[in-house]
């Protein structure tokens, strides 16, 4: 049976299967709601001020009385019930000079004592537990590309770039300025967003914008502009009139300099070394950015969070480091990597056969960090098209010599929503073999579609070439999807991965396959005061090998439930199948056989709203493994009683029964935050599991005493149980001061 129809096959059982949960959902819960509004957009004229506007979170300007205004009854409910009407009334006001914009709301709270305003640590990264003010900015009103602000009754700053219809990359940082009061009868948030911070088109006036404020006790979004409950810039509406706007010289000068001592305890080695640094960022044009980066130091990043590995194939962990993050979206290829928020399936999965993944740059095959020289990065947009280029100079480490390592990327907008593209990758940075790749993709956007439904679609093929490896070195793929947040929702996808594929500069864990997806689910909103949402739905992926035979399967029925202050309960059957054609080891002298394995599991999840001063979160999960049984805990508690001080505590323990040995896998992960003020926090983490049987503390002191300076103190301590007796012993110790400066023309 060739791989089309084996496809369609599993299609169609998937569709039988989804379908039947999803039509009983929709018999149980009869579909209630608004009506949608006309589809007309929504438009905002700029005004234009001369007046200097101290951001402070008082709005007492006299230029703010005269901004432009989106009213309260301008404004409609996101959740629970998109269009109803909100429950507290918000006044956005919006002013620009030469030099910024500036976005204000005036928020009004009938209990404001009720408000939620945990996070007050700046770059925490997760200040979306709490009330927020939000705004999408579209600078090129293309539909496809924009950044997120967002902040919290702290005046606490969260920003990120949008890499896909509607997902994020938190990671990135950007200057731009916010303050917040809170007051007897609310809050009020002001924000400045320079434009030498963003990239935009000189030659157009008008710009992709939206809103939104979240009141985090009852879980309600307020919006301006919504489709399908979703709020991206592609569902936005536009700020006309914005001209006359200037970026200054447009240069960022970013020395660092940076002390490091690090002690390894077994044998005993001492260095120590003080290192300087250097980013340079120039605008070429208000669109088309420059930078450079020379002697480069990534020593302040924060850590990984470990994880449990319990497959035969390897695991992927994010980029976190800035340089990389800079423009970060043009380098998306196909949607591949990006998931639906319920996915079931593994990010490598999703993530295999990614062409650029830049963590593979600068770090070792085991996360040591590699010196890099230096490097350059052209990233922007000019016109319809959307181009990145990245060079890199990788110092020589261990038996690999140094490396010039070089991408290009560029991709040109096409129809309303979407967009086709290149990619050229050159470079190995992990071995001395000459290896290249080269693709092409075509991304499909719709988010016109009658009853606010969305559509996207990828359709992509790469080809790499490696000295040693003849044939065989393509990989290629499609996916049709809906990602509706209401009513129906699903899709089907197919992956080819060849035997010899080798992305060397992106991310692989499995070659020589050819892999489906599905999913079909429902989400019903009812219109009760108790139950916010009732989500049941089927996914399924299947992975086979390329010349026949089954590698891995994975189907999952899952019903979710959902209440107003979002709280959840959910449950989940799961059974996966496994094709093992070489004997792996999967715990010490524990080893599973080649054979065909099929395994079934139950799980239940409870988890309590982000807003509360606890959250917690709770699945157990039982049932078979292999040839035999697998017992799961996953827990994590919350704790923050006060917006200084945050506790935190996670852990992950799987009991394992074979008829080969019993065996336990567990992870433990402490954290403790103190943060003295929005600008100086004191962030701690440990981490242990027993798999490796070392545990890693990593403590880091963050000062930031203005937007562009930043002080990093950083330690990073390594133990290890070497005779397994759980007596844990020093390992290797390691001590780093940071100091960046922004200097911005």
């Amino acid at each position: 049976m060739t791989h089309t129809r084996v496809f369609a096959f599993r299609v169609a059982q998937f569709v039988r299967a989804g379908g039947a949960l999803a039509g009983l959902a929709t018999l149980a819960c009869p579909v209630a709601g608004l009506a949608q509004p006309g589809a007309a957009t929504k438009t905002l004229a700029a005004v234009r001020t001369d007046e200097p506007i101290a951001v402070d979170g008082r709005l007492d300007e006299a230029a703010w009385s005269q901004a432009a205004t989106i009213e309260p009854e301008d404004l409609h409910q996101i959740l629970p019930v998109e269009y109803a009407q909100p429950s507290q009334l918000t006044r956005i006001l919006v002013l620009y000079d030469e030099e910024a914009l500036y976005l204000a709301a005036d928020m009004k709270d009938d209990q404001p004592d009720l408000m939620t305003a945990k996070v007050l640590r700046q770059r925490g990264n997760n200040s979306w537990l709490d009330d927020q003010f939000e705004f999408i900015l579209d600078p090129f009103n293309d539909k496809r590309n924009g950044y997120r602000f967002m902040v919290n009754p702290n005046g606490v700053r969260q920003e990120g770039l949008f890499k896909g219809s509607n997902q994020v990359q938190w990671q990135w940082n950007g200057i731009w300025q916010a303050e917040a009061t809170q007051g007897d009868d609310g809050w009020i948030a002001e924000t400045r967003i320079p434009f030498k911070t963003i990239s935009f088109n000189p030659d157009t006036d008008v710009w992709g914008l939206n809103f939104n404020r979240r009141v985090a006790r009852n879980n309600e979004t307020v919006g301006w502009v919504s489709t399908n409950r979703m709020q991206t810039p592609a569902v936005s509406g536009e700020l006309t009139g914005v001209t006359g706007i200037e970026q200054g010289f447009g240069l960022d000068i970013v020395p660092s300099l940076t002390a490091n001592e690090r002690r390894n305890f077994s044998p005993r080695s001492d260095a120590s070394n003080v290192e300087p640094s250097l980013d340079v960022f120039y605008k070429i044009t208000p669109s088309l950015n420059a930078s450079l980066t020379l002697n480069t130091d990534f020593s302040a990043t924060e850590v990984d969070a470990r994880q449990v590995n319990l497959t035969r194939f390897g695991l992927f962990f994010p980029e976190q480091r800035d340089f990389f993050l800079q423009d970060a979206d043009i380098f998306e290829f196909a949607r591949i990597g990006q998931r639906s928020d319920d996915s079931p399936f593994a990010a490598p999965l999703a993530t295999n056969a990614l062409p650029f993944f830049s963590r593979r740059i600068g770090l070792s095959s085991t996360g040591r960090p590699v010196d890099l020289t230096g490097g350059g990065k052209l990233s922007g947009r000019v016109g319809r098209w959307n181009i990145g280029t990245l060079a890199i100079r990788q110092e020589q480490f261990e038996d690999v010599n140094s490396s010039d390592l070089f991408v290009a990327r560029a991709s040109a907008n096409v129809l309303a929503e979407s967009a086709v593209g290149v990619i050229v990758t050159d470079g190995d940075p992990q071995s001395n073999v000459d290896n290249s790749v080269a693709g092409v993709d075509f991304r499909y956007q719709n988010t016109r579609l009658p009853s606010g439904r969305v559509i996207e679609s990828e359709l992509w093929y790469l080809n790499s070439s490696t000295d040693g490896l003849v044939g065989d070195d393509s990989a290629w793929g499609a996916r049709l999807w809906m990602p509706n947040t209401t009513g129906l929702r699903g899709g089907i996808g197919i992956k080819e991965v060849q035997a010899n594929f080798n992305p060397a500069l992106g991310f692989i864990n499995r070659r020589d396959i050819v892999d489906y997806t599905g999913e079909l689910a429902y989400t019903h909103r009812p219109s009760g005061r108790n139950l916010r949402s009732l989500y049941s739905g089927a996914v399924i992926e299947r992975i086979e090998y390329l010349e026949g035979g089954l590698q891995s399967e994975v189907l999952q029925l899952r019903l979710e439930l959902e209440n107003q202050t979002a709280d959840t309960l959910s449950f989940t059957y799961q059974n996966e199948k496994e094709g093992v054609r070489q004997p792996f080891e999967i715990s010490d002298g524990i080893v599973i056989s080649p054979d065909n394995y099929s395994f079934d599991q139950l799980m239940v999840g409870i988890g309590t709203g982000p807003h509360r001063r606890f959250v917690t979160n709770l699945s157990l999960a039982k049932g078979d493994f292999y040839e035999g049984e697998l017992d799961n805990i996953n827990a994590s508690v919350e704790w923050i009683p006060m917006p200084r001080f945050r506790a935190s505590i996670a852990y992950d323990f799987n009991d394992v029964s074979l008829p080969q040995g019993d065996f336990d896998v567990r992870l433990v992960q402490v954290g403790m935050d103190v943060i003295l003020s929005s600008r100086l926090s004191w962030v701690n983490l440990v981490q242990y599991d027993n798999a490796s049987e070392t545990a890693g503390i990593n403590s880091r002191l963050h000062w930031i005493p203005e937007d562009g300076r930043e002080l990093f103190i950083v330690l990073n301590h390594g133990l290890q149980d070497f005779d397994l007796d759980n007596n844990f012993h020093s390992k290797v110790a390691d001590f780093t001061i940071q100091y960046r400066h922004t200097f911005r023309y």
